[in-house]
């Protein structure tokens, strides 16, 4: 991170290992501290992904502001401009929205579930997303916003990889959910599809990694369409 940040003249956020933990000598470190390091490193922001919902399910279940979760003391300190949640949810597909009354589900005609379904609530997962919690994407978004988050990186598993375009429904609920900044991710795979997040949602920004590395779309293509269409973005050297 150190390195990095010497050559790195963009805002560098960090993810990975930001909770409470003890090493094997037996000291116990907060949330806090693991981000304080990662600060003094260069990080501009750092990102929350399990911890975030972990404090979140907290959150709901109590309705209080504690100040002990990691979202609380890390924007006490550093503000809430640092920190982003990294939401990581997936479909639970549903014939009706009476099929699960405690959640937010989304009518999605166009993008049908295995069997047909026309409605999905979005569960938040954990450990990579490897463990789903009885979260959804909105609860956990409305909670981190209270609890102290300043911006959200919102994912789909479902939409990861397949190149087919965002989630618009997930990104316009989740636009509506909340005031701080969201971040679309999952699912670009051609130029268009950023024109039409941004159109779709008014969402502040959109994210892309594998079309990039693997060049089969190149970021500047991507600024040119995006200017074509009228949508402001920020230049520079790439």
């Amino acid at each position: 991170l150190e390195k990095a940040s010497e050559k790195i003249f963009l805002p560098l956020t960090v993810g990975g290992g930001i909770r409470p933990y003890t090493d094997n000598s037996g000291k116990s470190y907060s949330a806090l501290e693991v981000a304080s390091e990662y600060f003094r490193a260069g990080a501009d922001k750092i990102s929350l992904g399990s911890d975030a919902v972990y404090a979140a399910e907290e959150y709901l279940k109590s309705g209080t502001l504690t100040g002990k979760s990691s979202i609380e003391e890390i924007s006490s300190v550093y503000g809430r401009q640092a920190v982003v949640i990294s939401v990581d949810p997936r479909r639970v597909y549903l014939d009706s929205p009476q099929d699960a009354p405690t959640h937010t589900c989304l009518h999605l005609p166009h993008d049908l579930g295995p069997k047909g379904e026309a409605y999905a609530w979005y569960q938040c997962t954990v450990r990579g997303g490897r463990e789903g919690r009885d979260i959804d994407a909105i609860q956990l978004v409305k909670a981190c916003e209270a609890l102290g988050a300043g911006e959200i990186l919102l994912n789909c598993i479902d939409m990861d990889g397949q190149k087919n375009g965002f989630d618009v429904a997930l990104v316009k609920a989740v636009m509506a959910a909340v005031s701080i900044p969201v971040i679309a991710s999952s699912g670009a795979g051609k130029v268009e599809h950023f024109s039409q997040v941004f159109q779709a949602t008014n969402v502040q920004a959109a994210l892309a990694a594998g079309i990039f590395h693997k060049e089969i779309v190149a970021i500047q293509d991507v600024k040119a369409h995006l200017e074509s269409h009228r949508i402001p973005i920020r230049r520079g050297k790439i």
